[in-house]
C-alpha cells in the first residue's frame, strides 16, 4: 500500500471516529433535552428500538453502552426523590444490555432498581427477566445466579425457582459454597424434603470444609427426624380414628402392630408423643429439626 493510500485510510478511520462522537454528542444532547421536559412531557426514548441503536453504533457498541448505562443511573438517582414509575428504566436497560451482553454491572444494578418497590420501579417481573438474559450471555457467572434467587426467594417468594437457581450457580466453577446451602435451605422452606436432602448430601459429599460438612450432616439427621415424625403423625391419627385417643408412645403404635419396631432418631433416641397426638424428639437428644425459615413479608 501506498503512502497516500495509508494515509488516506488513516484520515477515513478519523473521520469515522469524528462522526461517531459528533453523533454521540448528539445524542447526548437530545437525552439531556428530553430529560429536561420528564416533568411535563411523557418519558421516551430517543430511540426505543435497542437493534436500532446497535445497527446506528458503527461497531462501537460498548461505548454506546456505558453511555446508557450511565443514563440510566443518572435517571434512577434524579427520580429516587419524586414520585415515578421509573417508564424509562427498563428500555435503557434493555438497550444497554442489547449493545454490550457482557455488561455485568448492567444486570446485577438493574435488577435492583428494577425490584426495588418503594425505591425503584416495583418490577421484578423485569428485574427477572434481565438477569436471564445476563445468565444467557454469561452462564459462567455466579453472581447473576445468586441475584436471581434472591428476586425469586426474597420478591416473589418463588421457592422452588429459588432453589433452583442457586443451585444451578453452586455448580459453576470456583462458586462459593452458600449457594448450595441456600439452595438446600430454600428448598427445604419450600416443602420438599426430599429435594432438600439431595442438595444437602451433594454438599456433605462435595465440600472439603470440616465446618460446611459438620453443618450438612446435622441438616441431614434434622431432615430425616423431620421425615420420620411425619410418618410417625400420619400413624398417630389412622391410631386416634380407630381407638378414640391419641397414641401416648411410639410402643402403643407398634403394640398395635403398626409398628414393627421402635423407631430412634439419627442419633439412637427414641420419638416421644406429645398431647396433642404430634411426634417429637426426646429433650435429651441433640438432634436438631430445622424450622421452617420464616418467609419475607410482602412489601407494600
Amino acid at each position: 500500500m501506498s503512502f497516500s493510500g495509508s494515509t488516506r485510510t488513516l484520515w477515513l478511520s478519523l473521520a469515522g471516529v469524528a462522526l461517531l462522537f459528533g453523533g454521540v454528542a448528539m445524542l447526548q444532547i437530545r437525552i439531556d433535552a428530553q430529560t429536561r421536559d420528564f416533568a411535563t412531557q411523557k418519558e421516551e426514548l430517543l430511540l426505543s428500538s435497542p437493534s436500532a441503536i446497535q445497527k446506528l453504533s458503527l461497531g462501537y457498541d460498548s461505548l454506546l453502552a456505558d453511555i446508557y448505562w450511565t443514563r440510566a443511573v443518572q435517571y434512577y438517582g434524579s427520580h429516587l426523590n419524586a414520585p415515578s414509575h421509573f417508564q424509562l428504566l427498563w428500555p435503557l436497560l434493555d438497550v444497554t444490555t442489547t449493545l454490550d451482553p457482557k455488561l455485568v454491572v448492567a444486570y446485577r444494578f438493574g435488577a435492583i432498581f428494577l425490584s426495588e418497590p418503594l425505591a425503584g420501579a416495583n418490577r421484578t417481573d423485569l428485574a427477572v427477566k434481565l438477569v436471564r438474559r445476563g445468565i444467557e450471555a454469561n452462564p459462567d457467572n455466579w453472581h447473576l445466579y445468586g441475584d436471581l434467587g434472591f428476586l425469586y426467594y426474597w420478591r416473589m417468594k418463588d421457592y422452588p425457582d429459588a432453589a433452583t437457581a442457586y443451585f444451578n450457580g453452586s455448580k459453576i466453577p470456583n462458586a462459593p459454597e452458600w449457594l448450595g446451602v441456600m439452595a438446600a435451605r430454600v428448598s427445604a422452606l419450600g416443602g420438599s424434603l426430599d429435594t432438600s436432602r439431595m442438595m444437602w448430601s451433594e454438599i456433605y459429599e462435595s465440600t472439603q470444609d470440616p465446618r460446611v460438612r459438620k453443618m450438612a450432616l446435622k441438616q441431614l439427621e434434622g431432615l430425616k427426624a423431620q421425615s420420620d415424625e411425619q410418618q410417625l403423625d400420619q400413624l398417630a391419627a389412622i391410631y386416634q380414628k380407630r381407638f378414640g385417643r391419641y397414641p401416648a408412645s411410639t410402643e402403643e403404635l407398634r403394640a398395635a402392630g403398626f409398628l414393627r419396631g421402635i423407631p430412634d432418631d439419627p442419633e439412637g433416641y427414641p420419638y416421644i408423643f406429645e398431647s396433642d397426638g404430634k411426634s417429637a424428639l426426646d429433650p435429651q437428644s441433640p438432634v436438631v429439626i430445622p424450622a421452617p425459615a420464616k418467609a419475607p413479608s410482602a412489601s407494600k
